[in-house]
């Protein structure tokens, strides 16, 4: 299986940065999409930021222009630099990955723990 380790989560004051890292291990043949999630209005999961194997990225419209994903693919590692950090960033947040494990299988989504962002002063 596939096994992600967050890092990077904290207590930061309000206009901050922090850079959360997310590296996947295991069983890995592909690795696809990979992205963050944190919990909507709802408690359900939210987009935060994804991009594709080929470096194609998307954002929730609250963190465009202040968040930036990106991935290393030969760490197998995606990262989440988080800048102007505002009290309404504050949550725990989720990696995920879409990855296949050998050729006879299909791509599947695996979650990591999650880590806490604290944004206050």
């Amino acid at each position: 299986q596939v096994r992600l380790v967050e890092s990077g989560g904290g207590l930061v004051q309000p206009g901050g940065s922090l850079r959360l890292s997310c590296a996947a291990s295991g069983s890995i043949l592909n690795l696809y999409g990979m992205g963050w999630y944190r919990p909507g209005p709802g408690n359900e999961r939210e987009l935060v930021a994804q991009i594709t194997s080929f470096g194609s990225t998307n954002y929730a419209d609250s963190v465009k222009g202040r968040f930036t994903i990106s991935r290393d693919n030969a760490k197998n590692t995606v990262y989440l630099q988080m800048n102007s950090l505002k009290p309404e960033d504050t949550a725990v947040y989720y990696c995920t990955v879409v990855a296949r494990n050998t050729i006879l299988t299909p791509a599947s989504r695996y979650w990591g723990q999650g880590t806490q962002v604290t944004v206050s002063s």
